[in-house]
C-alpha cells in the first residue's frame, strides 16, 4: 500500500486527487494549514493523517514538522495547493508578490528539502501540478505566472538533481480547470464563470495519477493538460 504526502487536498484538483487515492486504499497524509482544518480533511478521508504546515508561511515549516511525527515513508509528495491574485505589473505590491511566490513556490521547495531523505530512501514520485501559466504568463498573470515558471525550474532542478537518488520528478501543467479557484479568477477578469467550459478536476486527477503509477522504468518530466470543448 502506497503513501502519497498531498497538499492542496480540500478542493479541486487535490481533492479530485485524494479522493481518488483514498478509494482505492492508499494511505493518504494531507498538510494542512492548521489543527482545525487538518480534523476537517481527515474526517471527509477517514484513515488518513493529517500534517499541519501552513504554506503561506514557509519560514515555519521546519518548526512545525519538528513538533509532529512525520511519515517514515512517502511513495509520492503531490504539491498541488495554489493561490492566485490578477493584476497588472504597475499596479501589484510586494504584499502581492509575497503571498503568491510563498505558496506556489517557496513552501513547495521548501516542504520537499525537509522530507528529501524520505522521499530518498522510498524513491518517491514528486508531482508538482504547476500552471498553463507557468509556461505563459499573459497580462495581469505576472506574479501569479512568475511564481509557476518558477516552479517549473524547481522541479527541473529537483529532477537533474535527485535522479541518482531514484526519486522521479513530474510537471503537470493543467489549463483552465473548473475550481473555486477558477471561479476567483473569473471575478477578477470581470467574466460569468461557467464551470462546463473548463477542464473537470478528475480529469487533471487522471494526469497526476497517471504519472504516480507510471512503471519505475519510464519517467513523464512535463505533461501539459488543455481543455477539450
Amino acid at each position: 500500500m502506497a503513501t502519497h504526502l498531498i497538499t492542496g487536498a480540500g478542493s479541486g484538483i487535490g481533492a479530485a486527487v485524494a479522493a481518488r487515492l483514498h478509494a482505492r486504499g492508499d494511505d493518504l497524509v494531507l498538510l494542512a494549514r492548521d489543527a482545525a482544518r487538518g480534523k476537517q480533511l481527515v474526517d471527509r478521508y477517514p484513515g488518513s493523517r493529517a500534517l499541519v504546515g501552513d504554506l503561506a508561511d514557509p519560514d515555519r515549516l521546519s518548526w512545525a514538522f519538528s513538533k509532529q511525527a512525520v511519515p517514515e515513508r512517502i511513495d509520492s509528495l503531490l504539491h498541488i495547493a495554489g493561490i492566485v491574485d490578477l493584476g497588472p505589473v504597475g499596479e501589484l505590491r510586494p504584499k502581492t508578490w509575497h503571498q503568491q511566490l510563498n505558496v506556489n513556490l517557496i513552501a513547495p521547495a521548501e516542504v520537499t528539502r525537509l522530507l528529501l531523505p524520505t522521499l530518498r530512501a522510498s524513491q518517491a514520485t514528486v508531482v508538482f501540478v504547476n500552471s498553463g501559466a507557468g509556461l505563459t504568463a499573459h497580462a495581469e498573470w505576472g506574479a501569479y505566472g512568475a511564481s509557476k515558471h518558477g516552479l517549473k525550474a524547481l522541479a527541473d532542478a529537483l529532477r537533474a538533481e535527485e535522479k541518482p537518488n531514484g526519486i522521479r520528478v513530474t510537471s503537470v501543467y493543467p489549463g483552465r480547470t473548473a475550481s473555486p479557484m477558477q471561479a476567483k479568477v473569473h471575478s477578477q477578469e470581470g467574466k460569468e464563470y461557467d464551470p462546463e467550459r473548463w477542464i473537470d478536476p478528475e480529469s487533471v486527477a487522471t494526469t497526476v495519477l497517471m504519472a504516480v503509477d507510471l512503471p519505475r522504468d519510464a519517467e513523464i518530466a512535463d505533461l501539459s493538460v488543455r481543455p477539450g470543448r
